[in-house]
């Protein structure tokens, strides 16, 4: 990572802060912790040792389609890899003020929720609606967030980085965000 584009000094992991690491816009738990294999596990999760585990590895082990929204390129982006361990799985909203623990990077994280910069939250908006669309019954967007969600991608609509983006993704992955495309 290039820290002086945005100013950001490493915090506690320097080691991770060095590398990009590929995030999940909606985190995995948001479309995965309903799912039997995170909540209870399933008889083919077991270690070497014998020991039985659930969560996110279960299931991506054994649920086919956890696996492909896992995997799902239209909702991973790269990221500093220190950012995203503080990010962890917290849910998107608007924060009071403008305290930057990152440098003159404007994302803010506090009390486990975080606000990335508007000139990114049309692009955050159409991943989750894409993802709630593909992937039916998940529960990805809640009532709250809907309207701030729609809201995000009214104020910042879609750029021509965007457009390409999705559109060569499509061509990769065989699917498209609708909800970007629909602004190109």
């Amino acid at each position: 990572p290039n820290f002086s584009s945005c100013g950001y000094i490493p915090k506690k992991d320097n080691e991770r802060a060095n590398r990009i690491e590929w995030e999940h816009v909606v985190p995995a738990y948001d479309f995965g912790h309903s799912l039997s294999e995170w909540k209870k596990g399933h008889p083919k999760c077991v270690t070497k040792k014998g020991k039985k585990y659930k969560g996110l590895k279960c299931a991506a082990k054994m649920n086919k389609e956890f696996k492909f929204m896992l995997a799902d390129m239209h909702n991973l982006f790269p990221t500093i890899g220190e950012v995203n361990r503080s990010r962890s799985n917290y849910p998107m909203s608007i924060i009071k003020g403008e305290e930057r623990k990152f440098g003159e990077c404007d994302f803010e994280i506090k009390n486990k929720k975080i606000e990335p910069r508007e000139s990114i939250r049309g692009n955050i908006a159409r991943v989750y609606m894409y993802m709630n669309y593909s992937y039916p019954g998940k529960g990805i967007i809640s009532k709250k967030n809907k309207k701030l969600f729609d809201t995000w991608n009214i104020n910042d609509p879609v750029d021509s980085w965007e457009c390409e983006r999705a559109k060569i993704i499509g061509k990769i992955q065989g699917n498209k965000n609708i909800f970007v495309l629909i602004g190109c």
